[in-house]
């Protein structure tokens, strides 16, 4: 049996939907989700372009965590939805000034809008299996090199969107807070930073969405903590786990100063992931845990904003071998957010609180507590 492309295993069935043979197709119509996405190998000359299917109408589940969370869809769903996407693309110099192209307009345009939009397509080339794979994003399955794309529809903009996008005198952190504030998505934050639509004039420039994740959960969860580290701690400990798609998560918050750690392990290799931030702003990259590190911190940061509290958190990841397609820091980010919309399970001893946990994960806990900097 062949190796499967996507996950490193015996050709499995779960993944045979995305890896589609070349096909000959000159033009197609659809409405994209709307998505874009920014590459980065080879950077700084990446390819950039237009997810789109190959059907009009309301499309937005196909690249939304939030609403494959929302409607609890199971990861063949998910495989099923995203491949029928196809990555419309484009080479770009990063460094190069913006709108370059009539193309890299059109993208900036489906980055800004808030429902899918209708577009037309010509095609250089075949379509061909995406290459360039990126676990910290939904999975792309079918790539094509673009010739040209004209919109069909009118482009709905939210006006703080339209605002801040106009307004080049405003950096791009202050611009993502401003928007997050107007319940503007992380999603939508994630696709108009990456289109190098925020910030300031001189500063403009496409960000590879994988970083464009990151930033953009770093930023908001850094804006959070510095009104965090200044309230009452809280007064005993509070638990709150939730589980998705085999991630599951345990949130430990114990009474004291502001401290964080995550520890991720994987029941199908025995792989271990952590990474740890002290009371003073984290100035490295979190290079363990990676993206998902930032994304847990926002849920975090997003409940003690709430109750106007502060504490330490530790956060175990234990990732099951039903996780076998990755879908992208996206779905961490709601389930993490999922298990603080609960009420906690409070403790006043810690001992209590990890036998609670234990009764819910399936290795031992040891396996945590033993590698935890807090503990």
């Amino acid at each position: 049996m062949s190796e499967c492309k996507i996950c490193g295993e015996e050709y499995c069935k779960e993944h045979s939907i995305l890896l589609s043979k070349p096909r000959t197709l000159k033009e197609f119509s659809g409405s994209s989700p709307p998505e874009i996405f920014v590459g980065r190998w080879n950077y700084p000359n990446v390819y950039a372009g237009i997810l789109a299917p190959e059907k009009y109408g309301d499309n937005e589940i196909m690249s939304s965590p939030e609403e494959w969370h929302k409607n609890a869809l199971p990861i063949k769903n998910i495989l099923s939805l995203r491949s029928q996407l196809i990555y419309t693309r484009s080479p770009t110099n990063i460094k190069k000034p913006l709108f370059q192209s009539k193309f890299h307009s059109v993208m900036q345009e489906v980055a800004m809008t808030s429902s899918s939009i209708g577009a037309e397509f010509k095609l250089k080339k075949p379509i061909t299996p995406n290459k360039e794979n990126e676990i910290r994003v939904p999975l792309i399955s079918k790539t094509a090199s673009v010739e040209s794309v004209r919109l069909t529809e009118n482009t709905k903009i939210e006006k703080k969107v339209d605002y801040l996008v106009n307004d080049k005198e405003v950096k791009s952190s202050q611009a993502l807070i401003e928007l997050e504030s107007s319940n503007i998505s992380n999603e939508v934050l994630i696709k108009i930073l990456s289109a190098g639509l925020l910030g300031l004039r001189k500063n403009r420039k496409l960000v590879p969405t994988r970083w464009s994740i990151t930033a953009v959960d770093d930023t908001l969860s850094k804006n959070k903590l510095e009104k965090i580290r200044y309230y009452k701690e809280i007064s005993q400990i509070q638990l709150f786990t939730a589980e998705y798609l085999g991630n599951h998560y345990e949130f430990i918050l114990l009474p004291s100063k502001w401290e964080f750690e995550v520890i991720e392990i994987s029941l199908k290799n025995n792989g271990v992931w952590k990474d740890y931030e002290s009371f003073f702003p984290r100035k490295k990259y979190a290079d363990s845990v990676t993206g998902a590190y930032y994304a847990n911190r926002l849920a975090v940061s997003e409940y003690l904003e709430k109750i106007k509290k502060q504490s330490s958190c530790i956060v175990f990841r234990e990732i099951r071998p039903e996780y076998y397609a990755p879908l992208g820091v996206g779905i961490l980010r709601q389930v993490s957010r999922e298990a603080f919309s609960k009420a906690p399970l409070t403790f006043a001893y810690l001992r209590d609180a990890l036998e609670s946990i234990q009764l819910r994960i399936k290795q031992h806990i040891a396996n945590y507590t033993e590698k935890s900097i807090i503990l």
